[in-house]
């Protein structure tokens, strides 16, 4: 399916091609910490073939470029999400939509967020928490469940229809 958003528009894939994947994994190296980086595409497609029934929404400009990427997958019967946005279209909006429009589709979220601006991007930048965001689009915080890696501190958020 694909939906027009402004100037963007969201395009609803069941698999990713091998240029999505990698599109995709520049994203996810540019924006996220650096902690959680993947070294190629092997590594980031071994991720995500460990996980079922995925479902992902990549967000493109006119050109095909990726901008965004918004995906879930169930995990101990649970249906867990993450979304990436481009620096370059945060603060307008768009990552609203993908989280809304699967708020619509989907009767359970539960995801990661790192609650913490003391990480670096890839660039040096700071890292940061969007962990406000989530809490005005209505996701609740499970402050008694973090995740705690060498790589991450993060702590648990979930959404329910």
């Amino acid at each position: 399916m694909d939906l027009s958003l402004g100037t963007l528009r969201i395009l609803d894939k069941n698999e990713l091609t091998p240029a999505d994947k990698l599109a995709v994994l520049n994203l996810w190296n540019n924006e996220y910490p650096i902690n959680l980086r993947y070294h190629d595409v092997k590594e980031f497609e071994n991720y995500l073939q460990a996980l079922e029934d995925k479902s992902h929404a990549l967000l493109l400009d006119d050109n095909d470029r990726v901008l965004g990427w918004y995906f879930d997958f169930i995990r101990d019967k649970k249906r867990w999400f993450a979304a990436i946005l481009d620096s370059e279209i945060q603060g307008k909006g768009y990552g609203s939509k993908l989280i809304k429009r699967a708020m619509k589709s989907r009767k359970e979220l539960h995801g990661w967020v790192i609650d913490s601006d003391a990480y670096l991007k890839n660039n040096g930048q700071a890292y940061r928490s969007p962990l406000s965001f989530y809490k005005k689009l209505g996701f609740k915080i499970d402050a008694s469940v973090r995740l705690e890696t060498s790589r991450l501190s993060a702590v648990k958020i979930f959404w329910t229809l």
